[in-house]
């Protein structure tokens, strides 16, 4: 505005000049004078007005931002429960140690095993207990040593254990890993594949404790250059029977481990992360029946590849099965370490599509990808909202992706605002589960924590090799502040004695009603604690038997209405990391005595009422033909 005033004076005095022509020069002067004074001033008076507006003020001190972590949202301690776990492995006959074969190489498959199974292998209704092992490198066997194999413990009730390996058919050694536990071939009778650095292992069980390898004879080994970590049983195409998931880990050789390299500085050759390591691809086995199995791992879409250099981009080390949408059809959650995580949904045409990045469990909150080791899914609000709870590397925190939709596709990592998050990201996490521990109707979350570098405390002050394991109260919170990290003294001192922990598992070991767990460690000996909690509690227990369905009924839904809240619990053993859980389903009802509603969703769809289950007792449901 003031230039346009500027140049409405500058017209002026030419208009004022043009007029006045047949006056005298003197005139003219003293005009002119007069304008060139007047367009000074106006100059100096605008430069100052915008010199005053774009002034900088004079800086003061400096000051200090403090960033704070995030702090989980406080608990009265006075609601908690008390409920004491309880080492009992010592005095449960339980006496194996693992083996992880370490001779002083570092080798990396050293520090990432072994899983854990809570199953019931000889059908008299008590939880066993199968540990896996790993053995010794080959030429690496120490003198007077022989190789060491899995571990299968009977349970005589009580929570008493009797070593029964020997004669089992499954006293054979290498390199083992993982397990999942299934009735591929649905004759009653729980079979079991182990992962392993090198070919996996299809043991079917022929009764009597006896069991008979059949890798060969099922095409189910994969290759002695593969490495298989994660593995699941489940029905993908509702056909009756138990197909296979395999993750494998990384593309790994000795060779390969020595080319890689990795120091840390003050130790030298360390346990390394597998950022240089090539990704490996998953296997997927369709049943055929009969006890035989087809590999279709491209045509059901489980063979991602790196977008920029075509190598196969999974680094797996868990998987969660679970019906995501609620559609009858079970979808696949893949935990990747170091590279995003991967959501299979199914297509119902024998396929699944990855859609990890769209659904929002690929990546954190920034868009980076985690360490990503256990997981379990569940769900865990009010019985309609999944739950995923992926644990994730030191100073990394634990994950919980949460639905945002009924659709069951969209997800948020909520694990902060849940009281998950800040509390978790100090520990190395691997098993991780979702259960009941207090019988109170909500699951709450386990996690089992250990690193990978024996030495590591000589660089990290924070970090330690063994670690204490967490558990998170489910508080009940309808919108966030959903968890709270249960003291020491709150749960007994044995849950949370450091231990260098990798798988975990639950299940009712002593046939009390409440839920038992098992850790395990790397190279260590495990641990058994057993639940005497106190708190009058009740609860159903409820053991599904398909019939059109496969016969476990892995992936069938149990929905229990107690007042006004709606139960739900997923028929799932694989869990956590490399592990399984027991079969049977405990729902937690509280200081309820009873219950309004009961059914079952069978793998299909089918909706079964039941009508005679019993509260603080075992029911046996039986799939309406």
């Amino acid at each position: 505005m003031k230039q346009d005033n500027l140049d409405k004076q500058k017209t002026a005095v030419l208009d004022e000049s043009e007029e006045t022509v047949h006056l005298d020069d003197a005139v003219i002067g003293r005009a002119f004078r007069g304008s060139v004074i007047a367009l000074v001033a106006i100059v100096l008076i605008a430069g100052g007005a915008i010199w005053y507006a774009k002034r900088k003020p004079k800086p003061g001190p400096a000051k200090l931002t403090t960033l704070a972590s995030p702090v989980s949202p406080q608990h009265a301690t006075e609601q908690m429960p008390t409920v004491k776990f309880t080492d009992i492995t010592a005095a449960a006959g339980i006496n194996f140690i693992h083996n992880n074969g370490a001779y002083g190489d570092k080798l990396l498959p050293e520090t990432m095993g072994s899983g854990v199974a809570v199953l019931d292998f000889d059908n008299d209704g008590d939880q066993d207990l199968l540990f896996v092992n790993s053995t010794y490198w080959p030429g690496k066997v120490p003198d007077g040593r022989k190789p060491t194999t899995p571990a299968l413990y009977r349970n005589e009730g009580g929570a008493k254990f009797s070593d029964v390996t020997a004669g089992s058919g499954m006293d054979v050694s290498f390199y083992g890993m993982g397990v999942a536990a299934g009735d591929y071939d649905n004759d009653g009778r729980v079979d079991l594949l182990f992962t392993a650095v090198g070919e996996n292992r299809l043991f079917h069980n022929e009764g009597a404790g006896k069991f008979k390898e059949v890798t060969r004879e099922a095409g189910v080994a994969g290759t002695p250059s593969q490495w298989s970590t994660a593995a699941a049983w489940l029905d993908y195409d509702n056909d009756g029977d138990l197909d296979l998931y395999v993750g494998r880990y990384v593309k790994w050789s000795r060779g390969i481990d020595f080319e890689v390299g990795y120091k840390l500085v003050g130790i030298g050759r360390a346990y390394g992360p597998p950022m240089n390591f090539e990704g490996a691809f998953a296997s997927f086995y369709r049943n055929e029946g009969g006890g035989r199995f087809t590999d279709v791992s491209k045509e059901a879409g489980v063979e991602i590849r790196n977008p920029s250099t075509g190598v196969p981009a999974a680094k797996t080390l868990g998987v969660a099965p679970i019906d995501l949408d609620d559609d009858g059809w079970i979808d696949l959650v893949v935990a990747n370490d170091t590279v995003q995580n991967y959501v299979f949904h199914n297509q119902k045409n024998g396929a699944f599509k990855e859609i990890g990045a769209a659904s929002g469990v690929a990546f954190d909150s920034y868009g980076n990808t985690r360490g990503a080791m256990g997981i379990d899914a569940a769900r865990y609000r009010d019985g309609k909202t999944v739950g995923i709870a992926i644990g994730n590397f030191a100073n990394e925190m634990t994950a919980l992706y949460v639905a945002q939709d009924n659709a069951g596709l969209i997800f948020t990592d909520e694990a902060i605002s849940e009281g998950i998050g800040p509390m978790s990201r100090l520990p190395l996490k691997f098993g991780i589960v979702f259960f009941d521990f207090d019988l109170d109707g909500r699951l709450d979350v386990l996690s089992v924590n250990g690193h990978l570098e024996e030495e590591i405390s000589k660089i990290q002050q924070s970090q330690k090799y063994a670690q204490p394991a967490q558990l998170f109260w489910n508080t009940g919170a309808r919108s966030g502040a959903g968890f709270a990290l249960l003291p020491p003294e709150r749960s007994g001192p044995d849950i949370v004695r450091p231990i260098v922990g990798r798988g975990s598992a639950f299940g009712d070991l002593d046939n009390d009603g409440d839920l038992d767990t098992v850790f395990t460690q790397t190279g260590g000996a495990p641990l058994v604690l057993r639940n005497d909690q106190g708190l009058n509690h009740h609860w159903l227990r409820l053991k599904l038997v398909g019939k059109r369905a496969n016969r476990d009924a892995i992936g069938a839904w149990i929905r229990v209405k107690v007042g006004d809240q709606v139960i739900a619990r997923q028929v799932m053993p694989t869990r956590s990391y490399l592990s399984q859980s027991e079969l049977p389903v405990t729902v937690g009802l509280g200081s309820e005595r009873q219950f309004t509603d009961l059914e079952v969703v069978w793998p299909g769809g089918q909706v079964q009422k039941v009508a005679n289950a019993r509260v603080d007792s075992l029911t046996v449901v039986e799939q309406a033909q």
